[in-house]
């Protein structure tokens, strides 16, 4: 879900305390709340992490086709209102970097933001020299340097080769909020040697904040866009997902079989890109 993560200011740890039983304690009324903002708005959880006299509340949300950061600052305002009211204790920001919105984290890697896809392809020999012109140990054998130990020795929270660039061109084409690739580009590519030479193929995207109405997909461009993908009407949001995973796990082959062959610096050279 869409979340959005408020931090108050307690004055102390017998308030922040007090804070964190308040909420879990009228929980419903929060629920309720949050949903009167909005019909298309559904609350899910939340999740409360104290820090000496600081408290923050990350607050879930299902934001139907919209992605929906302007639905959920709304609701969550109004929860934090009503918190403040009942408490005394003051809200310092609405948004207090426990979203986390558009930084990259641990926290959405591990908890989740947006939505999550899988996709995975099972690729026959023949085809990785045929079309790839490499084999499957040269490709496993890049993945494991660069995205695995790569990733490792770089601290990075991506373990891939190169989602944020599907990612990105699909949000522009499509009229997403572009600096939410930085949760995008969050994720794992795993490959594993099949017998006969073979090759499984699988990506991970754990934090995908897309949607299909609202925002940037008013847009002319994008909504054309939109329908030639076959976006357009009720419950295209998951499909949407689909799509963009469908298209990180491409690329990611492409990319990686490119590597494995020493293609890249010559692709750029000749085709600038």
């Amino acid at each position: 879900g869409t979340t959005r993560g408020p931090v108050f200011y307690t004055g102390g740890l017998q308030k922040s305390r007090m804070l964190h039983k308040w909420v879990t304690e009228h929980e419903l009324l929060l629920k309720t709340a949050a949903e009167s903002t909005s019909k298309h708005l559904k609350y899910k959880k939340l999740k409360i992490k104290s820090l000496a006299d600081y408290v923050f509340v990350r607050f879930y949300f299902d934001t139907d086709e919209a992605m929906g950061m302007n639905m959920v600052t709304i609701a969550t305002d109004k929860v934090a209102q009503i918190i403040e009211k009942e408490t005394g204790i003051p809200c310092l920001s609405v948004a207090g970097n426990f979203d986390i919105d558009k930084k990259p984290a641990w926290l959405n890697f591990i908890d989740n933001r947006g939505i999550k896809v899988w996709a995975e392809i099972q690729i026959s020999k023949k085809i990785i020299k045929d079309v790839l012109h490499t084999s499957a140990d040269k490709i496993f054998n890049v993945w494991l340097g660069k995205n695995i130990f790569g990733s490792i020795m770089s601290g990075s929270l991506g373990f891939n080769a190169h989602f944020a660039n599907v990612i990105a061109s699909i949000f522009i084409a499509t009229g997403q909020d572009v600096a939410h690739v930085v949760e995008g580009s969050l994720g794992v590519t795993t490959a594993k040697l099949l017998k006969d030479g073979d090759l499984y193929f699988s990506i991970y995207l754990p934090s995908l904040m897309v949607g299909t109405i609202g925002g940037g997909t008013k847009l002319p461009a994008q909504q054309a866009a939109l329908r030639i993908l076959g976006l357009k009407g009720e419950n295209k949001t998951l499909q949407l997902a689909e799509i963009i995973g469908s298209g990180v796990l491409a690329a990611e082959l492409s990319l990686l079989a490119a590597l494995a062959e020493n293609e890249l610096a010559q692709a750029h050279k000749t085709l600038g890109r």
